[in-house]
Order: C-alpha cells, then sequence, then structure tokens
C-alpha cells in the first residue's frame, strides 16, 4: 500500500515542477511582444551602462529603463520584418558597433587587470613634489602698450598714486587688473623668462625701477610677498593621480599593440 502512494506524491511534484518552470522563466522577463519575450537582463545592462557614465540609478530611471528596452523590441521586431538587417548599410554600421564594444571591453579588461597601486601613486607625486619645490612669489604688475607710458606710472605710483588704483585703471591684462594687479602665488618659471626673472629679484614690497619688456608689453611690477611652494597633502590628489596614471598605462597599452601589429598601414604622425 506504501509504493502507490509514493508513486502518487512523486506525480504531484513532477507535475508541481513543471507548472512551476514557466514562472521561474517569466521572472526572468519584464514583457512579451507579439510573442517573443523581452529579458530583464537587457534592462540591467542599459542600467550598468548609465552607472558606467556616472549616473545614479533611482527607481525612476529603473522605470525608464524598462520602457526603452520594451521599444527597442518593438522597434526591433518592425526593423526586422522590413528586412532592414539584410542591407549593406546596416550591416556596415553593425560591424563598427561589434568593433567598437570589443575595443571597449578590452580596454576595461585591462584596466581591471592592471590597477594603479597606492605605490606607484605615491612615487607619482613625490616626482611632482619634487619638481614644485622652491620659492613662490606674489606680485602685482601693469601691462601697458608703450614704455613711455609705463615709466609714467612709475612716477605716478612713486608720487603716492596707489599701484592697485592705477592697475584697475590702466592694465591691458584685465583679468589681474580686476584685482588690483595681484597674480597671486606662482614660481618664476610660471611666467615668460623676462618677466620671472624681473620679479625674482625684487625684495618684498619693492617695484621695477624701470619697465620691463615682454613679448605682451611693458610691465610695471612690484613684489608683495613670497612663501615656500605649497604642495596638496597626498591623499587629497591620490585619486587624481591614480586616474592619470591608469591612462597612462592604458595609452601604453594601446600603442604596444599597434607597435607589434603587422600592417603595411602608415599613422599619421609616425
Amino acid at each position: 500500500m506504501i509504493r502507490p502512494h509514493l508513486a502518487a506524491r512523486a506525480s504531484a511534484l513532477a507535475i508541481a515542477a513543471a507548472l512551476l518552470l514557466p514562472l521561474g522563466a517569466a521572472a526572468q522577463n519584464i514583457a512579451i511582444v507579439n510573442g517573443k519575450a523581452v529579458p530583464k537582463a537587457r534592462v540591467d545592462l542599459l542600467l550598468q551602462q548609465a552607472q558606467r557614465a556616472g549616473q545614479q540609478v533611482s527607481p525612476e530611471m529603473q522605470g525608464m529603463a524598462k520602457d526603452e528596452v520594451v521599444r527597442r523590441e518593438v522597434f526591433a521586431q518592425e526593423a526586422e520584418k522590413r528586412g532592414i538587417a539584410g542591407q549593406p548599410d546596416y550591416k556596415a554600421q553593425m560591424e563598427l558597433a561589434r568593433q567598437s564594444i570589443l575595443i571597449r571591453e578590452l580596454f576595461e579588461d585591462f584596466k581591471k587587470k592592471n590597477p594603479v597601486t597606492d605605490a606607484e601613486a605615491k612615487a607619482e607625486y613625490d616626482k611632482f613634489k619634487a619638481q614644485s619645490a622652491g620659492t613662490e612669489y606674489r606680485a602685482r604688475h601693469i601691462l601697458v602698450e608703450g614704455e613711455d607710458e609705463a615709466k609714467a606710472l612709475i612716477v605716478q605710483i612713486k608720487g603716492g598714486t596707489k599701484f592697485e588704483d592705477l592697475a584697475k585703471a590702466k592694465s591691458k591684462d584685465t583679468g589681474s587688473g580686476e584685482n588690483g594687479g595681484d597674480l597671486d602665488f606662482a614660481k618664476p618659471e610660471s611666467y615668460v623668462p623676462e618677466f620671472g626673472q624681473a620679479m625674482a629679484k625684487l625684495k618684498k614690497g619693492e617695484m621695477t625701477e624701470t619697465p620691463v619688456k615682454t613679448q605682451f608689453g611693458w610691465h610695471v611690477i612690484r613684489l608683495e610677498d613670497t612663501r615656500e611652494a605649497q604642495f596638496p597633502e597626498f591623499d587629497s590628489v591620490k585619486p587624481q593621480i591614480k586616474e592619470r596614471l591608469a591612462q597612462l598605462k592604458l595609452q601604453k597599452f594601446q600603442e604596444d599593440m599597434i607597435k607589434t601589429a603587422r600592417t603595411d598601414y602608415k599613422f599619421a604622425g609616425h
């Protein structure tokens, strides 16, 4: 009497499993369009692409992604009906799209397998910090067209006219002129040589006795202050350094592939 009972139970379980299978499959689809299932995986991929682009995935965006995926299925089916997939232009564009996706995934795979380490970022930071060491100068200047005009400004300043006022009224460098000629802190090499050399010879509070000629015109320069070069803490710039190094690694990866490829093509600039 036991065996028929077990057989009946096994049969019932099999029927239940068979009924549940379509439900499980349906859970992986978001819609049926003209008898064809639209898989949820397409929505997930669309949202992943949005996240890669830096967008925040909200419930509203999830709904929009579902709408977009179903619309695409409707339009794609219509295109198939009309034979668009067999047209040469479509096939050519599909080949370009295929290459673009392959290349994008190749580069993403390279970046994942070749991450920039903290040690690499710190070494790059130390290199830039060493290059930036030295004295920074905070100067004001007034830029005018002619030497005589610059000489006249020096006379006015020595006579008691405020340097800042003349910079606002007379300087051709309107950016600094609006701030009374203030150029903020910078190293001498940040400027054209004639300007940087003249500025570095001044003491705090001193003004050039004669105008300084550069490619931009004639300058009257006054040194406001000096300080040791400032550099941000490593942790505050580490993300930017890592991003830059990642780009350099990827660039080298690309260049190495091109160098080793067997081709008769000559790239421009090489």
